[in-house]
């Protein structure tokens, strides 16, 4: 679960992909990108097993690959692997990998050396934070993180040949392959670690690396420098150099890129009104949806035309220009746009889906709770708090903003209760199947792997530990119906059709968005300046750079 104080990823790539026939590409000793790191003053790590905060993914993407990744569409791909099937019991999942594969030092790249990495990832020794999430659904992945068997390697993970690796899940999962995109599951050299063990980092040099670039240069709190990876087994990157530079803070950054020392740059809020304007300004939308949740167990939002008459009074476009000055899009929506098989004709709750909400609907449907809760009128309604998170303007604003509309348009007095985010995290978790948990929060997520099951059954499915709002887990007379679609959830995540899985969630988000299972406020865009000369660089909602993509990128004069 991620809060509304998560910070955007420091590295907002995306553009177009066509050049003026009139652009001429710079010569090979020019072809460099330099790209800030704000926030930090060096990479936490270089191993996949433990990358896990922006910084350190996008260096690590550079270095390694998986299996399978996103290309940047964010559809699931093959990379290591020439194809997948996944036979007929539902839980086997055979990979096929493409032949010559290799890393840097010129050894083949084999089933072993995947499965070694898998297992690896997964060893109670190795201390992932990530891996027990992205690798939860191979089988027996928590009997190995327990310390009750020693290796997965023979058990959930198979290898019949150098070419073929055989791994089976613990439960049917058609989205198994997008969770494999996650850099935990990316490949790593078994000798290299076995020579130098946890400072295998420190020796990529001399083998490990399998994607597009290797390490020419790490000057620790300083920058780390890219070299094409002329043992890459696909086509070769056209840049010959990309930096990571480190930077304190964002207007130092910005300051740099306006002097020409780096190639792209956040936009400061005090500058996006006329930043806007230029021409190597871009924005794009970011997996990342704020929303706030009700608590299904407490009054009144045990009540479905209450909750949705609380959503239906809020003026979401109003908000998103008034209080973040246009930098989110207001949204009704679960899965936000950018994500494959995003549904577009999804509806708010009520069958509205005016942004700005509906007073005239949002009082009817008040009335009606308050009829069904036998209450006269709202001051029968016990008192009301929102808890959210402290110390961040926006936030405080926006809850000030929903709080004026509730109170304008259904007349009711809603408390805000900032608190610290541990507190906050402590207090959502505290609400599950808990009569006296708090009523309502904000918080937000932030898309892990690009498939709806993340955004729905990892929210909203039965026993979820995301499921903090109850949704099915209540006594309210909405429960069996809302648990029809919990087990209709179920049903899609193992449903290999893509075309009927996908409609499946289609159906479900909508039932979820009408019960206001969230209440969706807005999707987080990415504003940024980029060098106009680096061209061929895609945008998408994760900001990410498939490995591939690199043999398209490139600096004009």
């Amino acid at each position: 679960m991620l809060t509304l104080l998560l910070a955007a990823c420091s590295n907002p790539f995306g553009g177009d992909t066509n050049t003026a026939p009139s652009l001429v590409k710079a010569p090979a000793n020019k072809q460099t990108l330099t790209i800030p790191e704000v926030g930090i003053t060096d990479l936490d790590t270089l191993d996949p097993a433990l990358a896990h905060d922006p910084a350190s993914i996008s260096a690590v993407q550079m270095l390694y690959t998986g299996l399978v990744q996103a290309d940047d569409t964010l559809h699931v791909k093959g990379q290591l692997a020439q194809s997948w099937k996944l036979e007929s019991d539902g839980v086997t999942w055979t990979f096929t990998l493409k032949p010559h594969l290799k890393f840097n030092d010129g050894s083949p790249l084999t089933a072993t050396d995947v499965a070694y990495s898998l297992d690896r990832a997964l060893q109670p020794a190795t201390k992932s934070s990530v891996a027990p999430i992205y690798l939860r659904l191979i089988k027996d992945s928590d009997q190995l993180l327990a310390g009750r068997i020693s290796t997965l390697i023979g058990d959930s993970i198979q290898i019949p040949d150098a070419r073929t690796i055989v791994i089976t899940t613990n439960k049917h999962a058609a989205y198994f392959p997008a969770m494999l995109t996650y850099p935990c599951a990316f490949v790593v050299e078994k000798s290299l670690l076995t020579r130098y063990k946890t400072a295998f980092t420190d020796h990529l040099n001399e083998g490990g690396i399998s994607g597009p670039f290797t390490v020419a240069n790490y000057v620790h709190n300083s920058h780390i420098d890219f070299a094409p990876n002329k043992a890459y087994y696909n086509v070769q990157p056209q840049l010959q150099k990309v930096t990571f530079a480190f930077y304190h803070t964002s207007q130092e950054a910005y300051q740099d890129y306006l002097n020409g020392k780096i190639d792209l740059t956040g936009v400061p809020g005090n500058t996006l009104s006329s930043d806007q304007k230029r021409k190597d300004f871009h924005r794009t939308p970011q997996l990342w949806i704020n929303y706030y949740a009700m608590n299904y167990l407490t009054k009144p939002f045990d009540n479905i035309h209450i909750r949705q008459a609380f959503a239906l009074a809020i003026d979401k476009t109003a908000i998103a220009s008034s209080v973040w000055q246009n930098t989110v899009q207001p949204t009704n929506h679960i899965v936000p746009p950018g994500l494959p098989d995003y549904n577009a004709a999804i509806t708010g709750p009520a069958g509205n889906s005016n942004l700005k909400g509906n007073a005239q609907q949002a009082v009817s449907l008040l009335q009606q709770g308050l009829h069904e809760e036998k209450w006269q009128s709202v001051a029968d309604m016990p008192a009301i708090q929102l808890t959210y998170v402290s110390g961040v303007t926006s936030f405080d604003q926006e809850v000030k903003a929903m709080i004026q509309d509730w109170q304008t348009v259904l007349k009711v007095q809603v408390a805000a209760n900032p608190v610290d985010y541990n507190t906050l995290l402590d207090k959502v978790t505290g609400a599950t199947g808990n009569t006296n948990g708090i009523q309502m929060w904000g918080l937000a997520w932030v898309g892990e792997y690009p498939d709806p099951q993340d955004w729905l059954s990892q929210q909203f499915g039965a026993g979820s530990p995301n499921n903090n709002m109850n949704y099915g887990q209540n006594t309210s007379g909405d429960a069996a119906q809302q648990q029809i679609v919990q087990q209709q959830l179920a049903t899609d995540d193992g449903n290999v059709k893509i075309s009927a899985r996908m409609s499946g969630y289609a159906q479900s988000e909508q039932s979820l968005i009408n019960d206001v299972a969230w209440l969706p406020m807005e999707q987080v865009t990415q504003t940024f300046l980029r060098n106009p000369n680096i061209v061929g660089i895609s945008d998408n909602a994760q900001n990410t750079i498939p490995p591939d993509d690199w043999a398209h990128i490139y600096r004009v004069q």
